[in-house]
C-alpha cells in the first residue's frame, strides 16, 4: 500500500492487537478502502497485481470491461496473475461522498479520520469498537479473547458506542451486558 494516496486502514484482529498489544494468531491481514477509491486502487495496482471484485463468491477481474465494482460491501481480492494463488482479500467499505459508511448500520457516516486511528508506524487502524461490532455479528470463539483484551481500553463513551451498535446488529449478543 506504501504509495497509493488515498486512505486505507487495517482492519479485523490486527487492528485490535494494535489498539490494545494483544498478541494471538492471524489467518491473515484485512486492509480496508473506501468504495469511491477502487478505481484510482486498480490504477496503482496495474501492472503489480490482478484485482477481481468478489460479490458473495462471484468473481470478476477489474479494469477494462469491468470498471468498477457490483457492490460496494463487496471484496477486492488480489494474485500475481491467472495462474497464481490469490494473496489479497480486501474488505470495501461503503462510502457517502468520500465520508466512510458503516457496512452495516449505513446511518452511521463520519469521516476516516473520526473512525481511525494512526499508529506511530503511519498505519491507520479501524477503531477498536467498530472492528468489535464487525466481529459480533459472526459469533466466533476466536474473537472471545479479542473483546476481552479490548475491554480496559474502551472509555465510557466507546463502550456506548459499541453497545449502541451491537443493540441494533445482535440485540442478544452477551457482551452488551458487559458493557
Amino acid at each position: 500500500m506504501n504509495g497509493f494516496d488515498r486512505p486505507w486502514w487495517v482492519v479485523g484482529g490486527w487492528a485490535i492487537e494494535a489498539a490494545t498489544g494483544y498478541r494471538r494468531q492471524h489467518e491473515d491481514t484485512d486492509v480496508s478502502i473506501l468504495t469511491c477509491d477502487v478505481p484510482a486502487f486498480v490504477e496503482f495496482m496495474k501492472g503489480r497485481w490482478h484485482v477481481w471484485n468478489n460479490v458473495g463468491g462471484v468473481l470478476h477481474p477489474l479494469g477494462g470491461r469491468w470498471a468498477t465494482i457490483d457492490e460496494p460491501r463487496s471484496q477486492l481480492w488480489l494474485r500475481a496473475d491467472s495462474a497464481s494463488p490469490w494473496i489479497v482479500d480486501m474488505p470495501l467499505t461503503p462510502d457517502a461522498d468520500g465520508l466512510w459508511t458503516n457496512k452495516f448500520l449505513p446511518g452511521h457516516v463520519a469521516p476516516v479520520e473520526s473512525v481511525t486511528w494512526t499508529a506511530a508506524d503511519g498505519i491507520r487502524y479501524l477503531l477498536p469498537e467498530i472492528v468489535l461490532a464487525y466481529k459480533a455479528r459472526l459469533r466466533r470463539p476466536k474473537d472471545e479473547p479479542d473483546f476481552e483484551a479490548t475491554l480496559p481500553v474502551l472509555d465510557d463513551q466507546r463502550r456506548a458506542r459499541l453497545r449502541e451498535a451491537l443493540a441494533a446488529l445482535v440485540p442478544d449478543h452477551h457482551w452488551i451486558g458487559r458493557l
